[in-house]
């Protein structure tokens, strides 16, 4: 895994990174300990395969570092969770994907 370097812009509820001057983020809603994965945009612009998955493991590490728990209502990154089941201890009680 590629570690992407991650900013939490809480004003804006995302993490986001840059990748040649473009902007790929994953916003976020937070409730009590969970962080609400609602979305995923990344610009066409970034074409690196891996990029994907690396943003979100970068962004899933973030969140379980403050030990929080993470409730992915974006398809795409359920669709992630699915797939690292190593993630499945980040889900709270009762979440199933």
């Amino acid at each position: 895994m590629n570690e992407v370097e991650i900013k939490d812009n809480s004003f804006l509820r995302q993490f986001e990174t840059k990748v040649n001057g473009h902007l790929a983020k994953i916003e976020y809603s937070s409730q009590e300990r969970k962080v609400f994965l609602t979305k995923l945009v990344i610009p066409d612009e970034i074409e690196q395969e891996t990029f994907k998955e690396d943003f979100i493991k970068s962004v899933l590490h973030h969140i379980q570092d403050k030990n929080l728990r993470v409730v992915p209502t974006s398809p795409q990154i359920a669709g992630f969770l699915r797939k690292n089941r190593q993630y499945k201890e980040m889900l709270p009680v009762g979440i199933r994907i």
